[in-house]
């Protein structure tokens, strides 16, 4: 059996984790097995058909990101861009959210395709035996849990209404949604796993991706088989940032989520340690005005130049320059085990598209219509890009040989609650629960939309042209940090964060 800890958004994935250990598996095949049960019972949340970036740093090794992230479909189609197989729909998620539904926005799906290849690198167990707890629960049905009872009551009606193989699934006889605790059975799905176990390239070269694929285009979307046969998962470098002693890896681009992150640690670097919360508040907002704002301007549609903006972005943070300065849904899990492997997965559906294919039980994701993260539009990105993404998947490590798994879902508040929770443990010599339970803060810079959305407990006042905007009570809004520590003092120490219902397990 392999010591270790994992830190995940509910306690049936945890467990997976925590089962597959105790089979001699990994932090990295323990990561794998708890981000597929959480693919595949965190409904409305997450979906299988999803997009995951998983960030593995060993010990005596350099770290790498993995990314099995969404791409652009549409190969094979002729100048086809765009689907109108598509609708908006609006839904109070933490104030007003605008999203695009439908056939129409599902893109590549690439997660099973990023764990299948950081399970062949970096674990010791058969992938089938990963997907094992994943298939146990879809066959005897799994219970709702509470993040996802809560998404599903802001959701419902917008996104798993108007399709009806997911209205009958999420919804009781009377027409409202099912509830926490609620038991949710998913016809096929056991089957669809079981496929992908016996051949991790089921969805990508076998009979279930020219099923899912043909039902797709069929219904007016851009997703072809071409567009399976043609994905890969890519292991990139990482992007690196400084904070007290911790040196930080993290998402590289293509990915911007984490780009923002590093220059926030970066700039909240330069500015020192305040000696307020007054002060901290307002060196938080100012790193995260500049960065966020930065991102609107340089980051979000540049595409082939996002390398060179990145460079420049981390370069402006790092000197604390006055140029910059003046400027959905996912799912998380964190593992550490007591050989110091290091594993952080995050992947993400979008808010979902609402759409199940017949016979597969199988959700898919909403990546083209996500407005917040394509605000300059998707016409001109050629089949094969892989898209923007927020995620952050991070992993750190200080010179005495601890190290910390940490993420968060959360959309754009992915990189701000990271920052927070890092900053506050890394500088402020707060332990790691207090760092995740410490209320937040996150800047809002909509153009109908300019705020400073925090939780109580924070001394926000009006500052930089943002006006606050304060909740009543600590948010899922706000993330849902996962993390776990080790560290030669302590051990092995994990935090699941109560603002999405979180669970840490130990073998």
């Amino acid at each position: 059996m392999t010591k270790l800890t994992i830190a995940a958004g509910s306690r049936i994935a945890a467990e997976a984790g925590s089962k597959i250990a105790e089979q001699g598996g990994n932090a990295v095949d323990a990561a794998i097995a708890a981000a597929i049960v959480s693919m595949c019972t965190d409904t409305g949340i997450m979906s299988p058909g999803c997009g995951a970036f998983i960030t593995i740093w060993p010990a005596n090794e350099e770290p790498v990101v993995v990314d099995g992230y969404v791409e652009m479909p549409g190969r094979g189609l002729t100048d086809q861009r765009t689907s109108t197989a598509t609708h908006e729909v609006v839904f109070d998620y933490g104030g007003e959210t605008r999203q695009r539904i439908g056939y129409g926005t599902i893109a590549t799906p690439g997660g099973f395709a990023g764990l299948a290849l950081a399970s062949r690198q970096y674990g010791r167990l058969p992938w089938e035996q990963l997907l094992q707890p994943a298939i146990d629960w879809a066959e005897r049905g799994f219970p709702l849990t509470g993040g996802a009872a809560e998404y599903l009551s802001f959701t419902h009606a917008a996104i798993y209404s108007w399709h009806p193989e997911s209205y009958r699934i999420l919804h009781h006889m009377d027409g409202t949604p099912l509830k926490q605790g609620d038991l949710v059975h998913v016809p096929h799905l056991p089957e669809t796993l079981q496929s992908i176990a016996k051949d991790e390239d089921a969805l990508y070269r076998g009979e279930l991706g020219r099923h899912i694929a043909a039902g797709v285009r069929a219904n007016g979307g851009l997703l072809g088989i071409e567009d399976l046969q043609d994905y890969q998962a890519i292991a990139r470098s990482p992007v690196w940032a400084r904070i007290g002693d911790w040196d930080v890896a993290t998402n590289p681009p293509p990915a911007v989520g984490g780009s923002c992150l590093a220059g926030m640690l970066l700039l909240l670097e330069r500015f020192g340690c305040a000696n307020s919360l007054s002060e901290a508040v307002a060196h938080m907002v100012t790193a995260q005005r500049a960065v966020l704002g930065y991102r609107a301007s340089h980051l979000d549609g540049a595409h082939d130049a996002l390398p060179s903006e990145v460079e420049r972005l981390l370069a402006l943070a790092d000197a604390a320059d006055p140029a910059l300065l003046n400027a959905p849904c996912t799912s998380h899990v964190s593992v550490v085990d007591a050989d110091s492997l290091a594993c952080a997965v995050t992947a993400s559906a979008g808010y979902g598209a609402g759409v199940m294919i017949e016979g597969t039980g199988f959700w898919l994701n909403n990546s083209l219509g996500e407005l917040d993260l394509h605000t300059k539009g998707l016409t001109n990105l050629a089949p094969g890009t892989r898209l923007a993404s927020n995620m952050a998947p991070t992993v750190a490590r200080r010179s005495d040989g601890a190290v910390l798994a940490i993420g968060s879902p959360g959309a754009s508040r992915i990189t701000t609650a990271i920052a927070q929770v890092l900053a506050n443990f890394a500088t402020s010599d707060m332990g790691l629960l207090h760092a995740v339970q410490h209320p937040r803060l996150h800047v809002e810079l909509a153009s109908d939309r300019k705020a400073i959305a925090f939780e109580p407990g924070l001394p926000v006042v009006s500052m930089q042209g943002l006006q606050p905007r304060p909740f009543t009570a600590p948010s899922m809004y706000f993330g849902g940090v996962q993390a776990v520590l080790w560290s030669p003092e302590e051990g092995l120490t994990g935090v699941a964060d109560a603002r999405r219902g979180g669970s840490v397990v130990s073998t």
